[in-house]
């Protein structure tokens, strides 16, 4: 009989397999949600790693087949995956249980023929291990074998930053993102201790903290809103577009064009707490989370249906984010199922489509107003040149360094010393914020602050 960790694990990997949905709203569906605790953790555990793993289980997986060629029916490959995984991967679990359970699921979904081929290479690999190779990657093939990725990507980020750094986000990307909470006020945190949450200071906002141990969903705190999930290098976002430039400016009315899931419109709307916030989101479903997440701030922040490449507004806004959907190459880690969707020819539609929406940004604040540009991705494509290509195209707009913005937020005690740190160590020459991934235990972002002059 298969576990009903593994059973959902097989779905789940199949839907994805099929280009359908994305990992973390298939774990978060009905049917992982009815597993025991114990069976969702490891559901999760065997999705995530086989994803972030796949590239290398699938060549470690062909050199054992004894005809590496033939083509395999998904049902068999994510099967063969499942039972790798666990074997090379996951060493609390009994090899004869990862073999074992592989084979029943693929005697069930598609026959004992299949199933007799399944245990055969499984057990290959339980008496080979074959060779987690632990030398040091001397290339960007063999870097991006070692560490499942895709050969281009990797190729790519070793020529933009070089061997050792490609490998900090290779690393980075195979690991499970740290939880990150922003906490609602001291007290806060007191009631998650009580309530037998563990915290650790997170790297760069005071406001962060990394859980450590501990079920945050079942907190009160978490139900009511007073604590939110939320990566740090996001935070980090939302608090550059709202700590202000010079004293005594005011914002009054904010634009957030792409502003799902919400959590930088709630800094916009705490750091602003008399300002209107309009908040675009182009899809019907993620507005109506985003309208029930930001419900309790009430009138002053309005959310409407729009794309926000077709704005009309013009002049309007004081302030406007363009957080612009993206790659998300500086996600890998927290959305591993990304590598294996992405082309590089992805990259050059993301960026029209980023360029469209920065243009509709800039043209709906006033003159002196400002838009902070940014993304989750780790491309030039969809970083400077997107910016690049907006200053070139208007005369009236230009970039301004966020190095005063960190010294604002320097001043406020926003930031820890490593915070502190992101001005001198993570600027470009042109004053944009280039976060890699793992650097300061976050996500990957980029973050650039223009300026209309007229």
């Amino acid at each position: 009989m298969v576990s009903a960790a593994r059973r959902i694990s097989f779905q789940i990997l199949l839907a994805l397999e099929g280009g359908r949905a994305h990992s973390d709203e298939l774990l978060r569906g009905k049917a992982a949600r009815a597993l025991a605790p114990v069976d969702r953790k490891l559901a999760t555990a065997l999705v995530l790693g086989v994803l972030r793993w796949q590239i290398r289980l699938d060549q470690q997986i062909k050199d054992l087949l004894t005809r590496p060629n033939a083509k395999l029916d998904p049902e068999v490959r994510i099967a063969l995956r499942l039972g790798a995984y666990q074997l090379l991967y996951l060493a609390r679990i009994p090899a004869h249980a990862a073999i074992d359970q592989s084979v029943e699921l693929t005697k069930q979904s598609v026959g004992k023929f299949a199933a007799g081929m399944v245990n055969a290479v499984l057990r290959r690999v339980a008496r080979g291990r074959v060779s987690q190779a632990r030398d040091r990657e001397q290339t960007a093939s063999k870097l991006a074998l070692i560490q499942a990725h895709p050969a281009w990507m990797v190729e790519r980020w070793v020529s933009f930053y070089g061997l050792d750094t490609a490998r900090a986000i290779c690393q980075h990307g195979q690991q499970q993102p740290p939880l990150v909470i922003r906490l609602g006020s001291p007290d806060t945190e007191d009631e998650l201790v009580q309530a037998g949450i563990k915290l650790e200071p997170a790297s760069v906002l005071r406001a962060a903290r990394r859980i450590v141990a501990g079920d945050l969903t079942a907190t009160e705190a978490f139900q009511e809103g007073r604590v939110r999930v939320q990566d740090e290098g996001s935070q980090l976002i939302g608090e550059l577009s709202a700590c202000g430039t010079e004293a005594g400016r005011r914002l009054e009315k904010i634009l957030d064009a792409c502003a799902a899931p919400g959590g930088k419109t709630l800094i916009l709307a705490e750091r602003y707490p008399g300002a209107r916030i309009l908040a675009y989101e182009s899809s019907q479903k993620r507005l109506a989370e985003l309208e029930r997440r930001l419900a309790a701030l009430g009138p002053r922040v309005e959310c409407r249906l729009a794309d926000a490449a077709e704005l009309r507004e013009g002049g309007e806004f004081d302030f406007a984010l363009a957080d612009v959907p993206c790659s998300g190459t500086g996600t890998l880690g927290r959305n591993p199922e990304i590598r294996h969707r992405l082309r590089i020819e992805d990259l050059a539609r993301h960026a029209e489509r980023q360029k469209a929406i920065l243009h509709a940004a800039l043209r709906t604040v006033r003159p002196s107003g400002l838009v902070v540009y940014s993304t989750c991705s780790l491309e030039p494509e969809e970083n400077e040149q997107v910016v690049a290509a907006a200053l070139a195209g208007s005369c009236n707009v230009r970039q301004v360094s966020l190095a005063r913005r960190f010294e604002l937020l320097q001043r406020d005690g926003v930031l820890t010393g490593e915070g502190e740190s992101c001005a001198r160590n993570c600027l470009t020459p042109e004053g944009a914020l280039r976060l890699l991934p793992g650097a300061l235990g976050t996500d990957g972002f980029f973050v650039a602050l223009l300026e209309k002059t007229s």
